[in-house]
């Protein structure tokens, strides 16, 4: 009778079989699901939107019209700026900025006390209680939220019992649902990278600089944040990245003023059925986000090494 193999003999047993099984299913995953797909959509963005019929035919070539027309809409001439959408790319980027800005300075102080507190089990305890919420669904979250910023909400009700406002505050019109939902809804992403490599400081360091008589801001300054770049460069990147393609939430938080970028990709795409048009304004913000990222870690001096660890 064949006895059973532990599972770590298996794997040595049999190494190259699991190692060529792991890289095709990644290279599967990453040519299939991510590499194509994009290219389709390239390819889609410099195409006329034609008929069915006219597909393949003389009309079906290459044009850079899609992206004219998010510069100069429709007109013909090119003497007048597509200001609407143009303001609305512009409106989403910065917003990204912010909200990315907002989480670090939110995140900063809780990672820190995360990765230096002394018991194990309370970091643990904090970094469950900070994962259960996001066992519900992003939109329910994101209806949750509205309700709670609401004219009739819970947050205007606080506000006018303890007397801090005579009158509800529309924090939906004025975008504060939108700004507090998305860092809601990515603040773990900044979270735990920061947290990973706060936690990997050497505490002797903090308390050899307090010796020294160095203040808490130069401790923080010229230690700890140096230290914990590689994760705030993470975390930076993918909450930057994930609110400036985020629709759920400036669908449902958003006022009427603050369309957002994808809500336009959104429209080409399924109102106007015009995929050629929606696969423009989406390139676009892909290499712009992109192209923000990498300007930053230039700037900040951070490599994709570092990001990655």
């Amino acid at each position: 009778m064949k006895r059973n193999l532990p599972f770590s003999e298996f794997f040595r047993n049999n190494g190259p079989v699991m190692g060529s099984i792991l890289i095709g299913l990644v290279a599967f995953w990453l040519i299939f699901l991510i590499l194509l797909p994009q290219l389709s959509m390239l390819d889609y963005s410099f195409r006329f939107n034609l008929p069915p019929a006219d597909v393949g035919g003389p009309k079906d070539v290459y044009t850079l019209s899609n992206y004219e027309y998010l510069i100069y809409g429709s007109d013909e001439s090119k003497q007048s700026f597509n200001t609407v959408d143009l303001k609305v790319f512009v409106r989403t980027i910065l917003a990204a900025m912010v909200v990315t800005i907002f989480n670090i300075v939110l995140c900063y102080p809780l990672a820190y006390f995360l990765g230096q507190a002394k018991g194990a089990g309370v970091a643990r305890l904090f970094v469950v209680l900070l994962i259960i919420p996001y066992w519900i669904n992003e939109i329910l979250r994101a209806f949750a939220l509205r309700i709670i910023f609401g004219e009739t909400g819970l947050l205007n009700e606080a506000l006018m019992f303890l007397h801090l406002a005579s009158e509800p505050i529309d924090f939906i019109r004025q975008d504060v649902a939108l700004y507090a939902g998305l860092g809601y809804a990515y603040i773990l992403l900044m979270l735990f990278p920061m947290y990973n490599v706060i936690e990997s400081l050497d505490r002797n360091q903090i308390e050899a600089a307090r010796d020294m008589g160095a203040s808490w801001i130069h401790i923080h300054r010229r230690i700890v944040i140096p230290h914990a770049k590689p994760g705030i460069a993470s975390g930076s990147t993918m909450v930057f990245m994930l609110s400036a393609g985020a629709l759920a939430a400036p669908q449902i938080l958003g006022g009427p003023s603050s369309l957002w970028f994808t809500q336009l990709v959104y429209q080409w795409f399924n109102d106007s059925l015009n995929w050629q048009q929606g696969a423009a304004y989406a390139i676009v913000l892909l290499v712009s986000t992109i192209a923000i990222v990498l300007t930053f870690m230039r700037v900040f001096k951070v490599n994709m090494g570092d990001i990655g660890k």
